[in-house]
């Protein structure tokens, strides 16, 4: 009968606990974090000291109650000059359904300056037509009526006689003289292989070519996936990365899975040993520098399903990110 009994409890105790796991995972899921970052730039200009830039990635759409409701109040109770959504808002490329990004858009009030680039799940951004000319796709038109632009290649921010770039990283580290490729390491899709769709890019790819010839713009960088250490080694073989850049980038979900003093054990990376199993604890998220340039990395909103029985978040709570530019002061100009 004791033996009975202590079944009983212990079975009552696992349920207990399974229980309260998952009232924490719904809690933590849902809850919102605003992750604030400071970061020095050399060569700044004055005019963009203090600058601060809002970035929303991997929303998987997510929903923040009714309407995205929570989210959307704590965007607009934010003060901030730009705003970047750097990929994966939907949860699947072949996704027709595009209300849970939308109905945020709308109800976002300060869209000034406003850029998109795409994920891996998100859909294409462009599409062939019947006469061979290349097209923004449903996804993006509708995206950029509702006040977000598709960044394809350099946008200039003016302050008085300063100027700020925000660029595509994946088009920016190509090098104008060879022309547009599909990115190394990354699986192509089928539009990449076009003809009109690499001229499409040249085109772009020459915008930013003028940049080239001065090195003292500071410049924004998007990209969906974060630069690892070893990929930034290979693509300063192809043409020179700019320092004065700053990378903003998501794609990891900070690990999606975190473990109490242990970090991540997982991100989506073929660059690293292990396919990302293990990563380096200091190049899941946050702010890292290499080489000289500087990269942040957001953990992100959404989570996503690659195991369906994984598809939540632990110990790793959905954020935005409020990123503040300053201007790096010069050593030899002190005392």
């Amino acid at each position: 009968m004791e033996s009975q009994a202590v079944k009983r409890m212990i079975l009552l105790v696992i349920t207990v606990m399974v229980i309260l796991f998952g009232v924490f995972v719904y809690w933590d899921n849902n809850r919102l974090l605003v992750e604030y970052q400071t970061i020095e730039m050399t060569q700044l200009p004055q005019g963009f000291d203090g600058y601060r830039i809002l970035q929303i990635s991997d929303l998987h759409e997510k929903e923040f109650g009714d309407g995205q409701k929570k989210l959307i109040e704590e965007i607009n109770a934010l003060e901030y000059d730009a705003i970047v959504f750097t990929g994966d808002m939907m949860d699947k490329p072949e996704k027709t359904d595009f209300s849970a990004f939308f109905t945020l858009l709308e109800g976002i009030e300060n869209k000034e300056n406003a850029f998109f680039v795409p994920g891996n799940t998100d859909p294409d951004s462009y599409e062939i037509t019947q006469n061979g000319n290349v097209q923004k796709t449903s996804f993006i038109q509708e995206m950029e009526e509702h006040g977000v632009l598709l960044l394809e290649s350099v946008e200039a921010i003016q302050k008085g006689e300063d100027s700020l770039y925000f660029i595509n990283f994946d088009l920016a580290s190509l090098d104008p003289g060879e022309g547009f490729t599909p990115v190394y390491g990354r699986v192509a899709r089928p539009i990449e292989k076009a003809h009109a769709y690499a001229e499409y890019q040249n085109q772009q790819l020459l915008q930013f070519s003028q940049l080239q010839e001065s090195d003292d713009e500071v410049l924004i960088a998007l990209s969906h996936y974060p630069i690892v250490d070893v990929q930034m080694d290979y693509l300063e073989r192809i043409s020179p990365i700019r320092k004065n850049m700053l990378i903003l980038a998501g794609h990891y979900h900070g690990g999606q899975i975190r473990i109490p003093f242990l970090g991540a054990l997982f991100v989506p990376e073929a660059w690293y040993d292990r396919n990302g199993l293990f990563p380096p604890r200091d190049r899941v998220s946050g702010l890292w520098e290499y080489n000289g340039t500087k990269q942040y990395v957001s953990t992100g909103i959404g989570s996503s399903d690659a195991l369906s029985f994984l598809n939540f978040r632990l110990f790793n709570p959905p954020q935005i990110n409020l990123i503040t530019l300053t201007k790096e002061q010069d050593d030899s100009s002190e005392g």
